[in-house]
């Protein structure tokens, strides 16, 4: 390899590290400006239709440039459906869940549970598929569970009994992102990941605001214009730039690497939660996070390799 070459691939390498951990911290803050923007009663739905609202914009651009895409294929029926029911499932239920279980429990709890997403594909792929699941990923499983629940017993310390109601929804959450990630590799390999993104997220965005149309008002949107801040922060700094930021990674530094520097997003949250929502920072926060991650990375290593 030439000189060129080299600084050329270590210039890669720096800007796709780079592009991961700004993803992981974007998407990371979400957690926190849902929270901050509660204090000002606001419910999950109307919301997610502002953080959505403000997203759709970027994803109709992106969508018609790759539509006029001449190298880009026609999509199928097929490809049609998919699209739509991954994106329902993946993104709109996945985060209606997820805004709905924040109003429970604690930010950096949330964070942790998403971030179980690569043990429950595991889990799904291996009823589906009929994958064997080895020792060495049940031993990451245990370990990652016992994460969770050194820091659910934190938080129900502290919530009482509202940190179940929350777990459980934002656990369904992550199952239902996960059940999108095992069902979208055919369909991004054929039509392409921006393409496909671009997609999946309009699709999500309008049945959110749909959901909203249905069991609101317009007078419900006579909110704070710190809510209206919060709703366009998170769409542009935790939905929108960290999905193509993270695709841009991945494509200079491959999954694995990617993966790796997006274990920072729990981390990240806990120290946002705890410097602008005023969280507490237990032990038993700090040695369930430290397991989670653990174990996510045991499993993330083991598919990468």
């Amino acid at each position: 390899m030439s000189a060129t070459a080299q600084i050329f691939s270590a210039r890669q390498k720096i800007v796709g590290v780079t592009l991961a951990l700004v993803a992981a911290i974007g998407f990371s803050a979400k957690a926190v400006m849902v929270k901050l923007a509660y204090v000002d009663a606001v419910d999950a739905i109307t919301l997610l239709a502002l953080r959505m609202a403000f997203s759709l914009p970027f994803f109709l651009i992106v969508a018609a440039l790759e539509n006029r895409n001449s190298r880009n294929e026609a999509l199928t029926f097929k490809d049609k459906l998919a699209v739509v029911g991954l994106g329902l499932v993946g993104y709109y239920l996945a985060s209606y869940l997820d805004f709905m279980g924040l109003q429970y429990i604690s930010a950096g709890l949330e964070r942790l549970i998403l971030f179980l997403y690569p043990t429950m594909v595991v889990l799904i792929s291996a009823l589906v598929f009929k994958q064997r699941v080895g020792r060495n990923i049940l031993l990451a499983l245990l370990i990652s569970y016992a994460g969770i629940a050194l820091v659910y017993m934190h938080d129900m310390h502290v919530l009482q009994h509202d940190a179940l109601t929350g777990s459980l929804l934002v656990f369904g959450s992550a199952l239902a992102y996960s059940v999108y990630l095992v069902g979208a590799g055919h369909t991004i390999a054929r039509i392409g990941a921006n393409r496909f993104t671009a997609y999946v997220l309009t699709v999500a965005c309008i049945a959110c605001l749909v959901q909203f149309a249905v069991t609101h008002t317009v007078t419900d949107l006579h909110l704070p214009l710190r809510v209206y801040g919060l709703g366009i922060a998170m769409a542009v700094f935790s939905t929108v730039l960290p999905t193509f930021m993270l695709a841009a990674a991945m494509r200079r530094i491959g999954s694995m690497h990617t993966s790796m520097i997006g274990s920072v997003g729990p981390v990240s949250t806990i120290l946002l939660a705890y410097a602008f929502l005023g969280e507490q920072m237990s032990l038993a926060q700090i040695g369930g996070s430290i397991l989670v991650l653990v174990g996510v990375l045991m499993i993330s290593l083991k598919k990468s390799g």
